[in-house]
């Protein structure tokens, strides 16, 4: 971690008191625990997984429905007056033709899509995580097709804050295993994450298993390569990280991992606004069933620890 000293850095208005995240009452795991009460396996889920709060996530390109999907979310957050995470996931070529590939047909179709999710959006506090993997990933695409999905990225931060100023939207910074920070920076910047019109900073450690210090580390020094006002912040995905990565490298549904700790916008972290669940705990990444699948398998395990 960065010394001390660097806490007199911290925002002093934080995103909202500590803990208060809107936990969708639409999830897989929720369904699972509901339809199976006498499995052995519920309570522990139950308790572990679905009794908090993970971020929602919206894969479909279909421009038609996701206005409408957004709304639902980001309208059950404001009643409630708590904030929801919600995941922009349908970037053309999604995923470099992986286990999660998909994505909407072209960037001029996925900036339609962008359009009609920031429509969906209100004028409440939410948080975006916008495109995991589609910068740090952006290696498998040739120059020329990087610049064009990097400035489509950039339009849709802006397209988002202007349409909900109470919008914050975080970019992919990888996470700490992946690229080194200042050349994750270089493309973030490329990508419009150093504009306070389009970014409220970077996403780490999505769907990955690094432990959370190093991910402070990693994203404080990310933000310091990236530039861009001293409000950049980051939010970390602690949702399997409790037991760390697998020493083999393993990233595929691995064995012996754990849930982290739980989300909170309150981390008393310097420039660490969040610590959020983005990948939902006990969805597969795609070898304990499709990716995005939920195994109570799995989901048992994380929560036991």
């Amino acid at each position: 971690m960065q010394p001390s000293a660097e806490r007199t850095e911290q925002r002093t208005e934080p995103l909202t008191e500590p803990g208060e995240l809107y936990r969708h009452p639409d999830s897989q795991v929720l369904d699972w625990v509901r339809d199976n009460p006498g499995d052995p396996r519920s309570a522990v889920i139950e308790s572990g997984i679905a009794d908090h709060p993970a971020a929602i996530w919206f894969t479909d390109p279909d421009p038609a429905t996701v206005t409408s999907q957004v709304a639902a979310v980001a309208s059950g957050g404001a009643a409630q007056g708590r904030v929801p995470v919600l995941v922009a996931y349908a970037i053309p070529d999604r995923d470099c033709g992986g286990a999660s590939q998909g994505g909407a047909s072209s960037l001029d179709a996925y900036d339609a899509w962008i359009d009609a999710f920031a429509a969906g959006l209100g004028s409440d506090e939410v948080i975006v995580i916008l495109e995991p993997d589609a910068i740090a990933q952006s290696d498998c695409l040739s120059a020329g097709a990087r610049a064009d999905r990097f400035a489509s990225l950039a339009r849709a931060g802006r397209v988002l804050k202007a349409a909900n100023p109470g919008a914050r939207v975080y970019y992919d910074a990888g996470h700490s295993g992946w690229n080194a920070p200042d050349k994750q920076a270089a493309l973030l910047r490329q990508a419009g994450a150093a504009s306070p019109d389009a970014s409220d900073g970077v996403f780490s450690n999505v769907s990955n298993f690094n432990r959370t210090d190093a991910e402070v580390a990693y994203t404080r020094h990310v933000l310091a390569a990236l530039g861009g006002p001293a409000s950049l912040g980051a939010v970390i995905d602690t949702s399997r990280n409790g037991n760390g990565a697998p020493t083999d490298g393993a990233w595929c549904d691995p064995s012996g991992r754990s849930l982290g700790q739980p989300p909170t916008l309150g981390t008393g972290e310097a420039r660490i606004d969040a610590y959020l669940w983005v990948k939902l705990p006990g969805e597969s990444d795609g070898c304990r069933g499709r990716a995005g699948a939920f195994s109570p398998e799995y989901a048992y395990e994380l929560a036991r620890g």
